[in-house]
């Protein structure tokens, strides 16, 4: 899929609006806290999937698929980079 990345540093918030292919139209809010135990991730989706008459089935298919699959790949990814890069400059 091909998506608008939008990072506000100051709320910790990346934004993405999708372009492209079957999730175009929906929009996705990450937003980052830090907490005692490390840093917790929020995903807001809002799917309006751009055939309405599908969205009942498609809303749980692209939730499952991009919130638990997508996501989850690229969430441990970027704590792989976040990390990796964490331990050179505290060396």
């Amino acid at each position: 899929w091909t998506s608008e990345q939008i990072i506000d540093r100051d709320k910790f918030e990346i934004h993405f609006h999708h372009l492209k292919a079957w999730t175009k139209g929906m929009r996705v809010v990450w937003t980052f806290s830090e907490t005692p135990r490390g840093v917790l991730v929020a995903i807001a989706p809002d799917f309006r999937f751009r055939v309405p008459l599908l969205t009942p089935i498609m809303n749980p298919i692209l939730g499952d698929f991009f919130i638990h699959s997508v996501a989850n790949k690229t969430l441990h990814c970027m704590k792989a980079y976040v990390e990796a890069k964490a331990d050179k400059v505290a060396a």
